[in-house]
C-alpha cells in the first residue's frame, strides 16, 4: 500500500515534469511539506508537480516497493501525460528510489538521494573490501537480495555513466551512514554531490535539498529540454 499527497506547480493544470518524493523510516510524506522541502522547489518557480508517497513498511521487507511504486503512482501519472520523472528519496526512501531505477531505468529522468540507506554497515565493509562501487562484481558476504541489486545497479551505473538517469547525491558529513555515502560521491562527478555539516536529520536534509536546487537539476520552464 502507497499513501500520497500531491503539489501541483502554482498557476499551471500540469507541469511536464513530476518528482516523486520518498521518506525515510520513521518518517511521513506530510513532512516533506511541513519541514519546507515542497516550499524549496516553490520559491524557485519551478514547473515541478510533486508528489509524496508513503510506502508501507512491508513494501520494503517483502521486496516489492518498486513494483508498488511503479503501479501505485508512476504508471498513473505517465497516463496522466507527464513527461519526465525524478524521484528523490530520504534514507530508506533512497533505497526505494534505487530499487526503482533498478527496475524501470528508461523512465527516470534522474534521481536525487539525501543520505541515503546503502546497506547495513557489515554490507557497506564488505563494499569497501570488494573495491567499492567502481568495483565490477558484488561483494563476497551474506548481504540481502536488495543491496545486492542496489550494489550491482550502481556499480553498472557508474561503470556506464549512461545520460539517465542523472543521478545526485547529498549527505551530511556526520551521518551514521556517511562512510557509504562517500564511497558514492568518489565516484560520482563533483557537480552532483552536495555534502554538508550535519547528522542524519530534517535540518540536515533540507539544507542538502537547497544545494542540490542550487545546481538546477530540473528544467527552467515546461518547454526546455533536460
Amino acid at each position: 500500500m502507497i499513501t500520497s499527497i500531491r503539489s501541483r506547480a502554482p498557476g499551471r493544470t500540469m507541469a511536464r515534469t513530476l518528482l516523486v518524493m520518498l521518506p525515510g523510516a520513521g518518517s511521513e510524506a506530510t513532512e516533506f511539506a511541513e519541514r519546507g522541502m515542497v516550499a524549496a522547489v516553490r520559491r524557485r518557480g519551478l514547473p515541478v508537480d510533486i508528489v509524496a508517497a508513503q510506502p508501507a513498511l512491508e513494501l520494503y521487507l517483502d521486496g516489492s516497493v518498486a513494483h508498488a511504486l511503479h503501479r501505485g503512482i508512476v504508471e498513473p501519472a505517465l497516463a496522466e501525460g507527464y513527461a519526465r520523472l525524478w524521484l528523490l528519496g530520504i534514507s530508506l526512501g533512497g533505497m526505494a528510489g534505487l530499487l526503482y531505477v533498478s527496475h524501470h531505468a528508461a523512465l527516470a529522468e534522474g534521481l536525487v538521494l539525501l543520505a541515503p540507506f546503502l546497506g547495513t554497515q557489515g554490507t557497506i565493509a564488505a563494499i569497501a573490501a570488494a573495491g567499492g562501487f567502481a568495483a565490477r562484481s558484488a561483494p563476497d558476504a551474506a548481504i540481502t537480495a536488495t543491496e545486492r541489486r542496489i550494489v550491482a545497479w550502481l556499480q553498472d551505473f557508474l561503470t556506464r555513466r549512461p545520460p539517465a538517469p542523472r543521478l545526485y547525491l547529498g549527505y551530511g558529513q556526520a551521518d551514521r551512514f556517511a562512510r557509504g555515502h562517500r564511497m558514492l560521491a568518489d565516484r560520482l562527478p563533483a557537480d552532483r554531490v552536495v555534502a554538508e555539516e550535519g547528522a542524519h536529520d530534517w535540518d540536515t536534509w533540507l539544507t542538502l535539498w537547497d544545494g542540490v536546487l542550487d545546481l538546477a537539476p530540473f528544467p527552467a520552464s515546461s518547454g526546455d529540454k533536460p
